[in-house]
């Protein structure tokens, strides 16, 4: 998946490995988030077999029925759990949603913490029950990843280790499956109308596992679309807005998109399953004083994670 414009890092050096190794890997980390924004990471502990088994079970829950899938679409929940249809979720600033559905998992709270009643419960798809124990084995692999990378993006900052700890504990994270349907009349579209629109990631990092087939395109610094290619084997990272808010842009968050296919292939579905690692809602987003200067004035009012979150779900259409 990687391409010589996006650094491909081994997570296993961090995490197994000496004071100098994670240094290392939290230098080369923060190197990238300036530059392209993007990485991919190996050594991730998801075993080949598991990740075939997540994109089986999810082409499986997209080949349901379309009544099939509506029994677990939840307007009130904003899109957050269970299954969105197409058409609900478009790019900000863009006039036409993109061209896809998909189906959300959230956090599960498991000790006694109080923030469990401020989570609705996810949607458990009775047509499939493997589908539920493999999403959620995934959903913990990602987690306890992303903790691993944010350390080490606090290490960079020149924070304390453990700062993003507290927040991201029992965090409001979600796991999304992604169909990109098949496109059966794309001369009937809008001229507008794309698989995904280009945006950037809400939460404070994303984890993306590969995909089913070609599409993503990363902005580069210079204003070029870098093609990414598709593949099981590595995770993609990329920086989210609030990461970016609360670094004050020492760390952008990359726009990104997936394109429509070349016509001969327009028929054919694309499947994509990020980890998107957010805070708990009441996290300040205020940007660190250590990345405010003469020369990098603050340039984002302060908001909490929840604030932010609830703005832009309702900016993407999401939210009423």
């Amino acid at each position: 998946m990687s391409t010589p414009y996006i650094p491909s890092l081994d997570l296993g050096s961090y995490i197994n490995g000496n004071d100098a190794q994670r240094k290392k890997f939290s230098d080369e980390l923060g190197r990238a988030f300036n530059d392209s924004g993007f990485v991919t990471i190996t050594n991730h502990g998801l075993s080949q077999e598991l990740i075939d088994k997540l994109y089986q079970n999810i082409q499986a829950m997209f080949s349901l029925s379309p009544d099939q899938k509506k029994k677990y679409e939840k307007i009130a929940l904003a899109g957050q759990r269970g299954y969105t249809s197409p058409g609900k979720e478009t790019a900000k600033g863009a006039k036409t949603a993109d061209l896809k559905e998909f189906w959300q998992i959230g956090q599960e709270v498991l000790d006694n913490d109080p923030i469990k009643f401020e989570y609705p419960a996810n949607e458990y798809l009775e047509e499939i029950p493997e589908f539920n124990e493999v999403t959620r084995e995934i959903y913990q692999r990602l987690e306890s990843n992303g903790k691993h990378l944010l350390r080490a993006i606090a290490t960079y900052l020149e924070l304390p280790v453990d700062y993003f700890d507290q927040h991201v504990h029992n965090g409001n994270s979600i796991l999304r499956g992604i169909h990109y349907f098949p496109i059966e009349n794309p001369d009937a579209l809008p001229d507008d109308a794309v698989r995904a629109g280009a945006h950037e990631d809400i939460n404070l990092i994303t984890l993306l596992i590969g995909a089913s087939a070609d599409g993503l395109e990363v902005l580069t610094r210079n204003g070029e679309w870098l093609p990414i290619k598709a593949g099981h084997t590595d995770i993609v990272v990329n920086v989210g807005d609030m990461l970016q808010r609360l670094t004050n842009n020492k760390l952008r968050s990359t726009t990104h998109r997936v394109v429509n296919p070349p016509r001969e292939l327009m028929k054919t579905s694309r499947f994509s399953v990020p980890f998107f690692l957010h805070p708990r809602a009441n996290m300040d987003l205020a940007s660190l004083p250590s990345t405010i200067d003469a020369e990098h004035p603050k340039v984002y009012s302060d908001m909490t994670a929840g604030e932010y979150l609830d703005e832009r779900l309702r900016e993407i259409g999401l939210k009423m």
